[in-house]
């Protein structure tokens, strides 16, 4: 007879909540968890990526920064700040830490309440059935269990390629745990965690340039989206107008340390054709992220993973190759990498395991959003994925730039501050997307999210009545169309 219930390899987001909806249950239930350092040196706290070095420092320091612009509009509202204001990384970088320890402490608190046993330890497969765990000392404990959920997540990558990218380069993974200010900042290659941070260091009053070889937010939601070309442009422009400097089209070739202890990367601009170099306090890599599975012995057991991307192949249940074992959240192939979507799959996995029911989770219209300087929120199909779904003569846009009314006195531009919908063209009109720049994007599109889940359609949302003066309410009065859009000239209301 196993030991355990069930056992959750990875004390993440989504394995926690499966864990603790299985102790609901009365199911005996164990957690290992375990965070290698980084190659810097950096490690954290049980809950995973979204707590520690993922959604909750970005968004605290994301908020810095909104703060600092809103010293930068209080004069224009009667305010006496005097300028120029400064910021200081230690006071914020101790206050975040702070509270994500905090949160570190909650979720072992959590476990211990549930009855939920945990071990710090790293897990790997003996058999199908035997997972090894080993601690940080080399102590080995031999934990078995009738099912088993791999939780594992993924960490960020490096160019290793480049050279010097390795020895000198950071990660998010290490960005959010820094005692001192990174000082002047190269985030190099194109991804939204690259863009959020740029922003967010730009808007602190570091100097800021991302590196971008090509189209930025590439890869986006892989899940449901193509990359949306005209949507993140206007991000990119609105951080440019604020400060964040961009090369474009350019790739890094390698990274030195000068005697100042200063980082001088070397680089490629393909436009010119030339070879250009910069010295910076620090390089940070945003290259994407591999899903942790090197040390679980999966090829021991019989999990199947995707060859080309190394996640763990699963079905509409959440099960792997082999009977009893499942995986949930980041380290899926074709799920969507959000905190929310592998919280929902873990609760619904435990109660399809213990708790006869037979409910899956539902990938489909899953919002998210980009906390840039100006937020960029989503929710449903992109028009190029609509278009290439329905084709070009069966989709209509609805779209509109707007202006923000705290912006007017202000004085704010208000240029990118733009909203799309897309549509069926048949019948109804169904709703197929909603993509919103602007202030507080993240909320907004939270509240559209259920009536698109629920198949809203164009004309119910024209007779919803919007509440002034807001940015949502802008979205209630979209009207200006276009057919497929694709390869039409934008323009504004």
């Amino acid at each position: 007879k196993n030991e355990y219930d069930l056992l959750v390899i990875g004390g993440g987001s989504g394995g926690l909540a499966c864990a603790k909806e299985a102790a609901q249950f009365g199911r005996k239930v164990a957690v290992l968890d375990y965070v290698d350092p980084s190659p810097q040196g950096t490690t954290w706290g049980l809950g995973g990526t979204c707590v520690n070095v993922g959604c909750i420092p970005k968004k605290l320091m994301h908020q810095a920064a909104l703060l600092g612009s809103a010293l930068k509009d209080a004069h224009h509202y009667g305010w006496n700040i005097a300028q120029p204001v400064h910021h200081t990384w230690s006071v914020m970088a101790q206050a975040v830490q702070n509270y994500v320890k905090s949160l570190n402490w909650g979720h072992r608190v959590q476990l211990q309440d549930k009855k939920v046993k945990y071990f710090n330890m790293k897990g790997s497969f003996s058999d199908p059935h035997t997972v090894r765990g080993l601690t940080k000392a080399g102590k080995e404990t031999i934990v078995t269990a009738d099912n088993i959920v791999i939780a594992t997540g993924g960490r960020p990558k490096y160019p290793t390629h480049i050279a010097g990218a390795l020895q000198y380069g950071i990660t998010s993974d290490d960005l959010f745990w820094l005692k001192e200010s990174p000082g002047k900042t190269l985030p190099s290659f194109i991804l939204n965690v690259s863009l959020e941070c740029a922003g967010f260091l730009t808007g602190i009053g570091l100097d800021t340039a991302v590196m971008m070889r090509s189209i930025p937010l590439r890869g986006f939601d892989q899940a449901s989206m193509e990359y949306l070309t005209q949507m993140a442009s206007l991000v990119t422009e609105h951080m440019e107008s604020y400060g964040t400097k961009f090369l474009k089209r350019c790739f890094p070739t390698k990274v030195e340390k000068l005697e100042s202890n200063r980082l001088q990367v070397t680089w490629k601009n393909t436009d010119l054709g030339t070879e250009e170099t910069d010295s910076f306090d620090t390089v940070m890599w945003a290259v994407g992220r591999a899903p942790d599975t090197k040390t679980l012995n999966l090829e021991t057991v019989g999990v199947k993973t995707n060859s080309e991307t190394g996640k763990i192949i699963v079905d509409a249940s959440e099960a792997t190759s082999v009977p009893h074992i499942y995986a949930i959240g980041d380290i899926t192939e074709g799920r969507p990498e959000l905190t929310p979507t592998a919280i929902a799959a873990g609760k619904l996995l435990a109660q399809r395991l213990f708790g006869q029911s037979s409910e899956l989770m539902d990938y489909d219209s899953v919002p998210t959003t980009v906390f840039t300087p100006l937020e960029y929120g989503c929710v449903g199909l992109s028009e190029e994925a609509a278009v290439q779904r329905h084709g070009s003569d069966n989709i209509e846009v609805f779209h509109a730039y707007y202006k923000p009314l705290e912006f007017t006195v202000a004085e704010r531009d208000a240029t990118q501050c733009y909203m799309k919908m897309v549509c069926l063209r048949e019948r109804e009109q169904r709703i197929l997307g909603l993509h919103f720049i602007g202030p507080n994007a993240g909320e907004v599109i939270q509240g559209f999210a259920l009536g698109i889940k629920c198949g809203a359609t164009y004309p119910q949302l024209m007779k919803t009545v919007g509440i002034h003066p807001t940015c949502a309410e802008e979205v209630t009065k979209l009207h200006i169309t276009k057919r497929s859009g694709l390869d039409a000239t934008v323009t504004g209301c």
